[in-house]
């Protein structure tokens, strides 16, 4: 029986062995346990100050991964973790403000946006598995597929600096009319409740749905759409999927936590998204240039990486200083 459970432990799963994946996701289990049993008890607001300690608490968590990984398969796999958590966490910037223009747009307290967070996350970690699944039979199968992911990043790169920024504002999209004419939906949010039993016209108990619950389905679907972007970056740093993953799911952890930080000072970061496209075009220059002349060394990917997002970061802070930071409501 030993041997047996030895052997199945062993077993090849995506290209790893199945020892790799159940600790990576006995790790992602520990800390949504601890998210959702110690953090999530209680519908409290989250300040600027302890967002940030807990987002570098699972920064802090990453980088030990990755350190693990690098020891574990070697320094081009370890690069390329990090170079893809470096990615997908700039990405979700974009993905933030979103969310905070949806959580407005259903005035939903801040003390409440934990909840919708919480379960947005694990959603998205089935829909990334389920679309990194689905991106490796691609790339596996159809290597020219990598030449539209490539020709995809340099085209969303540039169309980001062209696109100038102005003043967003979250309005009604197919999704949402959608959602309204197919459930029955409560006048106002009904604490942290998803779904409420209420009386009918008639006086019979049905079942409601709440403000809360379009929230969460609408930050679902904002994900799966910047999971477009970033799903055929992160194939243009690697093909192995254990590493997509993994780098995928440890940047969106930490989401939650970042949020309540970022929401109150993304006003201070207006250089970074021209730094996010200058990241997706290199990547998808590096995608025809790998195909034509062989990989490009990894440390220079995370260097490039790295530099543009850091100087994003630098120049932003340095512009908006002495902008103070907004208070979430």
């Amino acid at each position: 029986m030993d041997f047996l459970m030895l052997d199945w432990f062993m077993l090849d799963w995506l290209g790893k062995p199945a020892w790799m994946w159940l600790s990576f996701l006995g790790v992602v289990l520990v800390l949504l346990v601890l998210d959702l049993g110690i953090l999530g008890k209680k519908a409290v607001q989250m300040d600027v100050k302890q967002s940030l300690w807990l987002s570098a608490g699972y920064i802090s968590i990453a980088l030990i991964y990755g350190a693990w990984v690098w020891l574990t398969l070697g320094s081009a796999s370890g690069l390329a973790f990090y170079t893809g958590f470096a990615l997908e966490k700039t990405l979700a910037l974009d993905n933030i403000f979103v969310i905070s223009l949806i959580f407005g747009y259903f005035a939903v307290p801040v003390a409440m946006q934990r909840r919708v967070l919480l379960w947005g996350i694990l959603g998205v970690i089935v829909l990334r598995a389920i679309m990194i699944g689905l991106g490796t039979a691609l790339v596996s199968n159809f290597e020219w597929v990598l030449w539209i992911f490539g020709a995809f990043l340099l085209f969303t790169g540039v169309k980001m600096l062209l696109t100038k920024d102005g003043e967003a504002e979250f309005t009604e999209n197919g999704l949402l009319r959608f959602l309204k004419r197919r459930l029955r939906i409560t006048d106002k949010l009904e604490g942290e409740q998803f779904f409420v039993r209420k009386p009918d016209a008639s006086g019979k108990l049905v079942r409601y749905a709440t403000p809360l619950f379009l929230a969460l389905v609408l930050v679902e679907a904002a994900d799966v759409v910047f999971a477009v972007d970033s799903i055929p970056a992160i194939f243009a740093i690697t093909q192995d999927p254990f590493i997509v993953y993994t780098s995928n799911i440890f940047a969106i952890l930490g989401l939650r936590a970042l949020y309540f930080a970022l929401a109150a000072m993304v006003h201070r970061f207006s250089y970074l998204k021209p730094a996010m496209a200058l990241v997706l075009v290199f990547i998808g220059f590096k995608i025809f240039y790998s195909q034509l002349f062989g990989k490009m060394d990894p440390a220079i990917s995370l260097s490039v990486t790295l530099g543009l997002l850091a100087g994003g970061v630098v120049v932003s802070l340095w512009k908006s200083r002495g902008q103070e930071v907004r208070q979430t409501e």
